[in-house]
This record gives C-alpha cells, sequence and structure tokens, in this order.
C-alpha cells in the first residue's frame, strides 16, 4: 500500500463510516442508478422489479442492522452496504455502488467493512442472496469469500429471504442463491 492511500491497482481507499441522517437521501438513488446495468446485462427479458424504485434510506437505517457508506472526496455517499439483523443473524442485504464509482474497488471495501462490522457485533457469519452468475454477483462475492450454502442447509430465514425472492420473480433472470462467510 502506497503511503498516500493508493491502492495497488492506482484507486484512492474509499473512506467508509456509518450513515448519518444526512446521508439517508442519497441510498435510494444510488441503487436506483445500478437498474440500467441490470437491464443491458439481462435485455429484454429483464424483470420488472430489478428495475423498480429502490428502499428510501431512512427505512434502511430503521431496520435492525447497520448501513455504511463509502464517501467521495465532497463526503457525499458513492455507495452503500445494508446489513440486517434476522432471527440472531447477519445478513448482507443491499451492496449499491453509484455506477459512476464503480470498478474502484468501493463494493469490495464496502464489504470487507460490513464483514467487520458484523464479526464486531459478535455474529459468526454473515450471509446474502444473490445471482450466481451475474459477473458482479455471485463471482465478485466468491472472490472476497463467500460460498454458496446448499439449499439443504440454509437456516430458516434464509429460507424465507428465498421465498420472498420467488414471490418477487427475481429467480426469471437467473439462479438466485444464498452465499455465505464465517466470520469466526
Amino acid at each position: 500500500m502506497d503511503p498516500d492511500g493508493m491502492t495497488p491497482l492506482g484507486y484512492v481507499r474509499p473512506r467508509i463510516r456509518a450513515a448519518r441522517a444526512s446521508d439517508l437521501r442519497h441510498v435510494a438513488p444510488i441503487e436506483d442508478a445500478g437498474g440500467p446495468q441490470f437491464a443491458e446485462h439481462f435485455g429484454e427479458a429483464v424483470e420488472p422489479v430489478l428495475l423498480s424504485p429502490a428502499t428510501d434510506g431512512r427505512h434502511r437505517a430503521a431496520e435492525p442492522g447497520f448501513l455504511l457508506v463509502a464517501v467521495g472526496e465532497d463526503d457525499e455517499p458513492v455507495g452503500f452496504v445494508h446489513v440486517l439483523e434476522l432471527d440472531g443473524h447477519a445478513h448482507l442485504e443491499q451492496l449499491s455502488v453509484h455506477p459512476t464509482h464503480q470498478r474502484r474497488g468501493i463494493g469490495a471495501a464496502l464489504t470487507r467493512a460490513a464483514i467487520a462490522e458484523a464479526r464486531a457485533r459478535g455474529f459468526d457469519r454473515l450471509s446474502l442472496c444473490t445471482y450466481r452468475d451475474v459477473p458482479w454477483n455471485g463471482p465478485f462475492y466468491r472472490s472476497l469469500g463467500f460460498a454458496e450454502v446448499a439449499e439443504a442447509d440454509l437456516a430458516p430465514y434464509e429460507r424465507r429471504l428465498r421465498e420472498v425472492e420467488r414471490d418477487l420473480r427475481l429467480d426469471v433472470n437467473g439462479v438466485r442463491v444464498v452465499m455465505s462467510i464465517a466470520l469466526g
């Protein structure tokens, strides 16, 4: 790591912090900005739920768990990670980086920060649901140490999440999986 905070790839290390009340208005627009990427990837077959308006940041902040943001030089959020506490478990509900700030390591930094925060809060694993084969989904999380959880090994809360995803028709656009990483 260079002393000036540059990563080996030449990107500036993002500053990540707990979301503040003033950050919450940025959360939904950051997530919504990713919709066109799904539309481009899936084409005309894209399931409309992937393009529907995102959950408001105030709602995310009010749910049990935590919300972290990556901020740019102007201290405005450029990405976020939202981790829910469900049945005493940590679940990465959403990771989003504005498209104008992608490919700079921000998503990986947010994910690592979520792992560290979940570990600090005493959780033994962090789970998530994602598309297995979409490059910025399953392969991305695998590169950070997450592994697929076999259907037979899903915890009850993970089964419920997958049922909600099926009801939303998220499976129409590809194989959805639960992935997790041990935090011990």
